[in-house]
Order: C-alpha cells, then structure tokens, then sequence
C-alpha cells in the first residue's frame, strides 16, 4: 500500500513538464466549456420544473429542492465530465510518463483500435453514470447527517475511479485479453479514492484527473516490472 502514495508524490512531481502542461491546459478548458454548457442545461430543466411545480413546493421549500438537487447535480456531473474528458486524453499522460520513467515499456504498448476505445469509452462513462446514480439514491435519505453524502460519493468514486485509471494503462500493455489484472483491490481502491478527495478540493479537482492517471501509471509498471522479473527468472529449485 505504500506504493500509492510514492506514486502520488512522482506524477505531482511531474506536472510541471511542459507535456503535462499543455496537457492539463487543454483539458481543464475543454472540461469547463463542457460541464458550463451541460451545467446550463440542468439549471434550465430544474427551474422549468419547480414553476410547473411551484403549487406544490411553496416558493420557499422550492428554493430548498433547487438548491439541494443544484449541489448534487454539480457533484454527479463534474466527475463525469471530467472522466469522460480524461478517457480521450488518457494516452498523452500515460505515454509522457512512460517516456520519463519507463522508455522501454512504449515498445511493448499497443495501439487500441478506435473500436476499443468507443467500446472502452462508453462502457466507462456508463459505470460513471449509474455509479453516481446510484450513490445519489443512496445519499439522498441521508441528508439529515451531514458527512453522510460525501463518504458515500467519495467511497463511490474510489471504486469507479481505481478500475478506471488502472484500464487506461492495463489496456495498453496486458499480453492476452485473458491475463489477470496488475492491481489488487485494495490499491485500486487506495489509489481511486485519493483521486475522488482531490476531486471535492476546488482546483486541485482540475489537477486529480491528471494526476490520478500518472499515479496509476508508476503503480501498474511497477507490479509489472515485478511479474516480468519473476517469470523471466523462474522458480528456483533447490537440491
């Protein structure tokens, strides 16, 4: 467990090459065009619908739904957007920090094919969506205890986000469609809920995405490079 936060500490290490900057410029525009224009039309369909409903509601207890119903929505959607950004850019990080700290690896990575990607893609963006979903159900009856919905959201996300940054990686370079994956659980999860605490923390969050995909980057070569040493020595037999 303690590779994680060695791994943390190299991907924060490398944030100011010029690659990553770039990088993160462009993502952090695209990400806030995105979740501005997505972010418009929610507000939109939410203020339609406390008017149709203001009978019902009371004007002060609407003011409460909208503002309730506001804050989740901005939860759910900006760690979608961002996932879903980050899966298009996902090979820049991957491939800047391969170049620093593992040259020989980008012999041995393969190029997915625009099927997989479009496969890859929705698949995790439909995990993102029903994920968040179904901690948004989960954290709506417990409102009334305050640190309730964020662990439920940050426990959700820990568990998408391990899986998910892990596959950017694990895609490239597994041999066999059938090998198992490098990461146990518990470091995915270690990994995958230091990202979604970046998220919750205002500008670190445009930087966790990044980050998160370095930091999986360093623990994933590392348990590979420990597998590779160990099928290429063998067993040792002693007589």
């Amino acid at each position: 467990m303690t590779r994680v936060p060695a791994a943390i500490s190299k991907a924060i290490a490398q944030l100011g090459d010029p690659k990553i900057v770039r990088l993160l410029t462009k993502t952090i525009f695209i990400t806030l065009v995105i979740f501005a224009l997505l972010g418009a039309g929610m507000w939109a369909a939410l203020s339609r619908l406390l008017i149709n409903h203001e009978v019902t509601f009371g004007a002060e207890l609407g003011a409460l739904v909208a503002i309730v119903l506001t804050i989740l929505g901005a939860w759910l959607l900006f760690r979608i957007v961002a996932l879903a950004v980050l899966q298009f850019f996902a090979d820049e990080v991957v491939i800047a920090v391969e170049a620093k700290h593992y040259p020989a690896s980008l012999g041995h990575a393969r190029s997915l094919s625009w099927q997989e990607e479009l496969h890859h893609g929705a698949r995790s963006i439909g995990r993102a969506i029903g994920v968040n979903l179904l901690a948004l159900i989960l954290a709506i009856p417990m409102l009334v205890i305050a640190i309730g919905p964020p662990i439920i959201f940050w426990a959700a996300n820990g568990w998408l986000l391990g899986r998910e940054l892990q596959d950017m990686i694990w895609l490239r370079h597994r041999r066999s469609i059938g090998e198992a994956a490098p990461l146990s659980g518990p470091e995915r999860f270690a990994i995958g809920g230091a990202v979604a605490a970046m998220m919750a923390i205002p500008f670190v969050n445009f930087l966790a995405p990044v980050i998160g995909a370095a930091s999986a980057a360093h623990l994933v070569h590392g348990r590979l490079e420990e597998k590779h040493s160990s099928d290429t020595l063998g067993p040792i037999n002693v007589t």
